[in-house]
C-alpha cells in the first residue's frame, strides 16, 4: 500500500517553499534539518507552523519541507503558506479556520525595485537651495 502525502506550495516575499504532509507522529523537518535547528528564532517556529496549531492538528502529520530564496522571516512566512494549503489537500473543512486567521492569502509585499536618479527605491539626494 502507497503512502498518503499531500502536497502544498507556499510563497513569501522571494521564498519558495515546497511542503508535503503524511500521516505521522509530527516531525518536522525543513531542508532535511529540524525546525528549531533551522529557524534560529523561536518566533520564525511558531510562525511557520501557525496553521498546525489553528486546525488543532499538530502532532498528527509529519511536515516535510525543502524552502529556497530569501531570508529567513520569508522562509518561514512561505512554510505557513504551504502548510496552510497542504492542510486544505487533506481536509477541505479547515478552510474556514484557516482563512478566517489569513493563512490562506498570499502576502503581496514585496521589496520595491531601485529607481534611477534615486539613491534607493524612493531615497533621493538632498535638497539644498543654496
Amino acid at each position: 500500500m502507497a503512502e498518503v502525502n499531500y502536497y502544498g506550495t507556499g510563497r513569501r516575499k522571494t521564498s519558495i517553499a515546497r511542503v508535503w504532509l503524511r500521516p505521522g507522529t509530527g516531525k518536522i523537518s525543513i531542508n532535511n534539518r529540524e525546525a528549531n535547528e533551522y529557524f534560529s528564532r523561536k518566533t520564525w517556529v511558531v510562525h511557520a507552523l501557525e496553521p498546525l496549531d489553528t486546525t488543532n492538528t499538530k502532532g498528527k502529520y509529519d511536515v516535510l519541507v525543502t524552502v529556497k530564496g530569501g531570508g529567513l522571516t520569508g522562509q518561514a512566512g512561505a512554510v505557513r503558506h504551504g502548510i496552510a494549503r497542504a492542510l486544505l489537500t487533506v481536509d477541505e473543512s479547515h478552510r474556514p479556520s484557516l482563512k478566517s486567521a489569513g493563512q490562506l492569502r498570499r502576502d503581496p509585499r514585496m521589496v520595491e525595485r531601485k529607481k534611477y536618479g534615486l539613491k534607493k527605491a524612493r531615497k533621493g539626494q538632498q535638497f539644498s537651495k543654496r
